[in-house]
């Protein structure tokens, strides 16, 4: 069965004037375009390809990569507001309508909004949402503590950052867990700090053994792993060295760098500091 909204695998099955005919073993047809046929294409060859309605409402194929598909989420940019709701940039031609019911607050031209996809039971069409919190449930969420996880940053609240984890589940990173700036639609590597036993989730984003790292400790840190774990600067590097550098002060430097040579993660020689 073509799933619409999400990459099937199908079988070429035939050639014409428009474009291929691609099909699975139920039987089911859908129409790659030729715009969209990759070279040296042959019949019966299997194509991963993305399935959605055109304008028309005509199901077709695309070998173009979507930046969301069917139950998942994304940060998109509207591109215009309309009769019955917002059209958003979703990679393909045909954008993606938010009809009016289902936006949190009036969404605007030129704004971006984190969305979830999802196939409409009365219209069988994909629509998008920003009401996401209906579409997100911890009930079932089972992770252990610092295993690493998939974040969209999807809201800021006095305590933190909103997360959605793994497209699926809620969780929270609080303000005190931040050493870097992150905004609303930051995709990043998260790590399981609390299930609580209200089915919230807390989320760090350094592994559990990191995240105890004071701001600038945090800060040198990163940038080691930037340069491939090794900065030219030590106890005798001039402060305008450190500033050009990290942007930090050189009594700030050492207190990084004494914060990070007691946990035992990095090494100072002559040359400077080396992560372990």
């Amino acid at each position: 069965m073509i799933e619409l909204g999400n990459y099937n695998t199908l079988k070429v099955l035939r050639s014409t004037s428009i474009g291929l005919f691609l099909g699975d073993d139920e039987g089911t047809e859908v129409l790659l375009p030729n715009k969209y046929v990759p070279e040296n294409c042959e019949i019966d060859m299997e194509l991963q390809v993305f399935c959605y309605l055109d304008n028309s409402e005509r199901p077709i194929a695309t070998t173009i990569n979507p930046k969301i598909v069917r139950n998942g989420f994304a940060f998109l940019e509207v591109v215009e507001v309309g009769e019955y709701g917002a059209f958003l940039d979703w990679g393909l031609e045909k954008h993606l309508l938010v009809p009016f019911r289902e936006q949190a607050i009036r969404m605007q031209e030129g704004n971006k909004y984190v969305v979830h996809c999802f196939m409409d039971e009365k219209t069988f069409r994909l629509t998008g949402s920003s009401r996401i919190d209906r579409f997100l449930s911890n009930k079932e969420a089972m992770y252990e503590v610092n295993e690493e996880v998939e974040l969209l940053v999807s809201r800021k609240t006095p305590l933190g950052w909103e997360v959605i984890i793994d497209n699926k589940h809620k969780g929270l990173v609080f303000e005190s867990d931040v050493f870097k700036p992150i905004e609303i639609g930051n995709q990043l590597k998260g790590y399981i700090k609390n299930m609580r036993l209200d089915s919230k989730i807390d989320v760090s984003l350094q592994p559990i053994g990191a995240k105890m790292l004071e701001p600038t400790a945090q800060l040198i840190f990163e940038q080691l792993e930037r340069n491939n774990g090794f900065l030219p600067l030590h106890d005798k590097s001039s402060p305008e060295e450190i500033k050009n550098k990290l942007q930090i002060s050189k009594k700030a430097f050492k207190k990084g760098v004494g914060a990070l040579y007691k946990q035992r993660k990095i090494e100072i020689r002559e040359d400077g500091i080396h992560l372990l």
